[in-house]
């Protein structure tokens, strides 16, 4: 066998792994399609909002701010990962220099991003 069929041959494998992973997923969902009880009545129909009748419209508008809130959240959830791999490094002989100005250019930007917020009153509770 030459090398080009060992390569395609790894293909191979991933695309019949691929194959299956999705026909077990057809199958899945047809198993449940056939299986569960379909019996439509108004109450079913509704709309669920944690346990009370709909009133009203569907749409309602919200607030950009709480997305603004989600997201420096979100910026500073991933420098909390990023502070414990830098903590296990920081104390490996030969990297505490470069691992401490490495963090500080990290924590710069993440002040100069909290900084531009809070300016565009984004921090304002109301």
């Amino acid at each position: 066998m030459t090398y080009a069929a060992d390569y395609y041959a790894t293909y191979s494998v991933v695309g019949l792994l691929a194959v299956l992973g999705v026909l077990f997923v057809a199958v899945a969902f047809g198993a449940g399609r056939l299986l569960r009880p379909v019996v439509p009545t108004p109450e079913k129909l509704l709309t669920y909002e944690c346990g009370v009748d709909p009133v009203g419209e569907g749409w309602a508008h919200t607030q950009v701010r709480y997305y603004v809130y989600a997201f420096l959240y979100v910026i500073f959830a991933v420098d909390s990962i990023f502070l414990f791999p830098w903590a296990t490094i920081f104390a490996a002989p030969g990297y505490g220099a470069t691992t401490l100005v490495e963090m500080f250019v990290f924590l710069g930007f993440l002040a100069v991003g909290l900084l531009y917020a809070y300016k565009k009153g984004v921090l304002a509770w109301m």
